[in-house]
């Protein structure tokens, strides 16, 4: 058999070497861009980003007659600076992902959405869900209204993909950001929604939305934490049954957690999803850049706190989704891979795995 010369290896080898470092490094940020985890490509993606072609970020996943819908937030390139509000996220319309199987091709839908076929909100189409009841699919989505506030709209459509018609005016009674739409077993449905600093949340304790409120959150770290709302929807999926209420979060020892443990407390991103006889409320605590979650006896809670589901991802912002599929869990994630920069997403999934006493395996988005 013939053998190469030991040079001719050598050199064989290290053009392998520098082929997939060019190929596996991702695209150099923009000038000015946030790194908030610097040089963390060095250690490898738990996962690859589900499409290229466009930005997504804030994936809700559902699974709906043998496929895979996901439905994210579309990122885009704009000139706002960022803030800690969120002004840099300018995203203006949705388009849906489906997949027949993970891991096998995705398709990418045309427009879903766009804001300017909403009569009452002016932008900031931001992380949206989705729900299905008969026939009928429902599009749930929070855009700033014409004064500037946070509301929660609702669009249906006959195809899980849109186009999806919007109705006239936003949820009564709504406010805040990121609707999470959970149907039990039972057949009722919940919507999950709220988020701090950007989200308004705080601008929003007295029932009516004040500008001049907090920038951040109650500003009070020895009391009860701003949380998510919850609120029952009504049989027909288009507005609140009931006013909304606190999803309340306890700590260890029953109390609520306590605005000043960032690495726990609420801050945007509320998912529901049900494992054997139990809830699963997760959500993101934002400025520390966990996916955590607590546990239940019933949608309303309380919740448990329990642990973190993933740890930070590359980039400032992370929101998740989780489904069932064919027996196995999966976590939708996004992180900024791809761009380098906070505003500029691309949506991922990776399995979710449990322990025998139902907690979550906390997963790295990096590889060692």
């Amino acid at each position: 058999m013939h053998r190469p010369s030991l040079r001719l290896l050598a050199l064989t080898v290290i053009a392998t070497l520098a082929a997939c470092s060019a190929k596996e490094a991702p695209p150099a940020a923009s000038p000015g861009a946030d790194q908030q985890a610097p040089a963390k490509q060095e250690r490898g993606y738990l996962s690859q980003p589900l499409v290229s072609e466009i930005y997504t970020a804030d994936p809700s996943a559902h699974v709906w007659d043998g496929k895979i819908y996901v439905y994210p937030s579309h990122d885009i390139e704009g000139s706002t600076p960022e803030d800690d509000m969120g002004a840099h996220f300018e995203m203006r319309d949705y388009r849906v992902i489906s997949m027949d199987r993970i891991g096998e091709p995705v398709t990418l839908h045309p427009v879903a959405l766009d804001v300017s076929q909403v009569p009452w909100a002016d932008k900031q189409m931001w992380a949206p869900d989705a729900a299905k009841k008969g026939d009928t699919y429902f599009l749930y989505f929070p855009a700033k209204d014409k004064q500037g506030a946070f509301r929660i709209g609702v669009a249906t459509s006959k195809s899980p993909t849109g186009p999806f018609e919007p109705r006239p005016q936003p949820i009564k009674g709504s406010f805040s950001i990121d609707p999470a739409v959970f149907t039990d077993t039972d057949g009722h449905t919940y919507m999950y929604f709220g988020g701090i600093w950007g989200g308004q949340l705080q601008q929003f304790t007295t029932g009516t939305h004040d500008p001049n409120g907090s920038k951040t959150d109650l500003n009070a770290n020895d009391q009860p934490a701003l949380t998510a709302k919850i609120a029952r929807l009504s049989d027909d999926m288009l507005e609140f049954s009931e006013k909304p209420r606190d999803v309340v979060v306890l700590d260890e020892a029953g109390k609520p957690l306590l605005g000043g443990d960032h690495d726990r407390r609420f801050f945007e991103a509320s998912w529901m999803h049900k494992h054997g006889d139990k809830y699963y409320f997760s959500y993101s605590t934002g400025n520390t850049h966990y996916i955590v979650y607590a546990i239940g006896d019933s949608p309303y809670g309380p919740f448990t706190y329990t642990g973190r589901i993933l740890e930070p991802v590359e980039g400032w912002t992370t929101h998740h989704s989780i489904v069932e599929w064919d027996g196995r869990s999966w976590l939708f994630y996004a992180d900024s891979q791809l761009s380098g920069q906070t505003r500029l997403r691309n949506v991922k999934v990776t399995e979710l795995f449990y322990n025998a006493d139902g907690t979550i395996k906390t997963l790295d988005p990096f590889v060692h």
